[in-house]
């Protein structure tokens, strides 16, 4: 009797126990056809581009033309442009002190003038303050003058009346006014100087810009990332890229 009711057991479940696992196998089936998207995370670490800007050979022959040294700077490369502005303030240093100096002798012969020749400095021209370096008195210098028939370079004895006590006090006043238009024509060589030191600056910067130019064309372009790459089917992974031109 036993038997027979186990027997009829294992029937009855048969059928349920093979739907099932019908059931498994479509759902397996399903997961298996089953498109995911697939989420990929990926975040940058590092990188470089070659296509990076470029320098520009006007702007850094500009930068040079205004203060030297600022072009090599713009190119990168002020390990030599700071030689060109070092030259330029020194030269700015030479230029201000020189012209205060010229200025200051300037007003020391004007007084020596004043004060030994009874010159009145007001309203006389460069012209004026070398002639009398030259002549003991006014009178000396209109006889030569009207001895050369040049009437029109005759001055009026009243308005520019000079006379030097002696060829000493001449000289050593010659001396003053010498001292200070010599230093005020030296002037014009640190003009120069500085002109030159722009010019250089502007040349080495032009070298500089393409020496970078032409290093940042041969570097390699290169990115690394790394991220998490999440599917439903797989475990989590970790994704590396890496890529490079040239």
């Amino acid at each position: 009797m036993k038997i027979i009711l186990f027997t009829l057991l294992i029937a009855a479940t048969l059928p349920a126990q093979t739907e099932l696992s019908n059931s498994i196998l479509n759902l397996e089936q399903q997961i298996k056809t089953t498109d995911y998207p697939v989420q990929n995370n990926n975040t940058i670490v590092s990188g470089n581009s070659a296509d990076s800007e470029k320098k520009s050979t006007g702007l850094a022959i500009l930068y040079s033309l205004l203060l030297p040294g600022m072009g090599e700077l713009y190119a990168d490369g002020y390990s030599s442009g700071k030689y060109f502005t070092i030259a330029e303030g020194v030269l700015w240093g030479t230029y201000i002190g020189m012209s205060i100096y010229a200025s200051n002798q300037a007003d020391n012969y004007k007084a020596f003038a004043k004060s030994r020749a009874s010159v009145d400095p007001n309203g006389k021209n460069d012209d004026y303050f070398a002639t009398i370096s030259e002549y003991s008195d006014i009178d000396t210098y209109n006889d030569q003058k009207a001895l050369e028939r040049n009437f029109d370079q005759m001055y009026d004895r009243d308005k520019f009346f000079w006379k030097w006590g002696s060829t000493a006090e001449r000289r050593e006043y010659r001396s003053l006014w010498s001292s200070s238009e010599q230093t005020y024509n030296d002037l014009q060589f640190v003009v120069g100087a500085m002109l030159l030191n722009r010019i250089a600056s502007a040349i080495n910067a032009v070298r500089l810009v393409s020496a970078y130019n032409s290093r940042l064309d041969a570097e390699l372009s290169w990115n690394v990332s790394v991220g998490l790459k999440n599917n439903p089917n797989l475990p989590t992974s970790l994704e590396l890229s890496f890529y490079k031109s040239f």
